[in-house]
């Protein structure tokens, strides 16, 4: 075996472990090592669906011991159709995130797809997401650095892995090194997504957090006759298979009554279901732990 073979094998063969510099959000650290998640519904549909998901998932993380973010975006500006629902604009969605975070004490994330409204969010958000759709948007990636909250950078369904390294030198050119990257696909014809499981170890090399995120993975962009749809059955192995392969956070949309949402209800998994995925990925992502000692 040649010296280069024998360095490749050498990190293939490392255990998954901490980052040398995690990522702050808020109270919590992600990358340290342990598996932190990020969930919540697609889009903020009311306070009192905010509500109820956050004040179940907070119940569930802390039996679990899993680090929590609550996520919702306040507009979903990348629909399939203009008829489809964004949410209930900025004013309205940066106070539901506000009441969140008082009665429940949990770092949020939502989306921004426009440079004007960047200042605005960071007063409330502790992760600025940017979308898969704008992760090119250089002028958008350098300003939500600005502000010093984390950033969760979404990889393009159309963008390989390495790539990602550029997106995250965007956004740290505007001043912050707490930068999340997130695995959701890649196209795989007119509709289909796949997941490439190299993805999150390419990500991680960067230096930085990598996520999974587990829904928008099986979605069908258009599928659903003006909106999209999704393949549900396929969110659990998935979520296996990142566990296996070793992610620090886990990106999840859920809802009490998926059917019934008013976006992307087809790849969100019902909150009913929540505890029982989690438990299944915790068994899987602490054998790392293990692995290492």
């Amino acid at each position: 075996m040649t010296a280069d073979n024998a360095g490749v094998w050498e990190e293939a063969l490392k255990p998954f472990g901490p980052l040398a510099h995690p990522v702050a959000v808020g109270p919590i650290h992600i990358g340290n090592g342990s598996l932190a998640l990020l969930a919540g519904p697609c889009a903020i549909e009311s306070e009192k669906l905010c509500l109820t998901v956050a004040e179940a998932m907070v119940k569930i993380c802390g039996d679990l011991g899993i680090p929590y973010v609550f996520k919702a975006s306040f507009d979903k500006a990348n629909r399939t159709s203009a008829k489809s629902f964004r949410g209930k604009g900025l004013e309205h969605g940066l106070n539901v995130l506000k009441k969140v975070k008082e009665e429940f004490g949990v770092p949020v994330l939502t989306d921004v797809h426009e440079t004007g409204h960047v200042a605005q969010v960071a007063e409330v958000a502790d992760v600025l997401q940017i979308p898969a759709f704008l992760c090119r948007q250089t002028d958008l990636l350098i300003e939500c650095g600005r502000y010093g909250r984390a950033v969760n950078i979404k990889k393009g369904q159309f963008l390989a892995a390495d790539d990602m390294k550029f997106a995250i030198e965007k956004v740290t050119e505007g001043g912050t090194k707490n930068v999340l990257s997130t695995e959701r696909g890649v196209l795989f014809g007119y509709r289909d997504l796949v997941v490439d499981m190299r993805n999150l170890v390419i990500m991680r090399s960067h230096g930085y957090p990598v996520v999974f995120d587990a829904t928008h993975s099986v979605q069908q962009m258009g599928a659903a006759g003006g909106s999209s749809g999704g393949l549900p059955v396929f969110i659990p192995p998935q979520v296996r298979g990142a566990a296996a392969v070793g992610i620090d956070a886990l990106f999840i949309e859920t809802h009490p009554d998926p059917d019934n949402a008013l976006s992307d209800g087809s790849n969100m998994v019902p909150l009913d279901q929540m505890r029982t995925l989690l438990e299944m990925t915790l068994a899987i992502h602490s054998t790392h732990g293990s692995a290492s000692k």
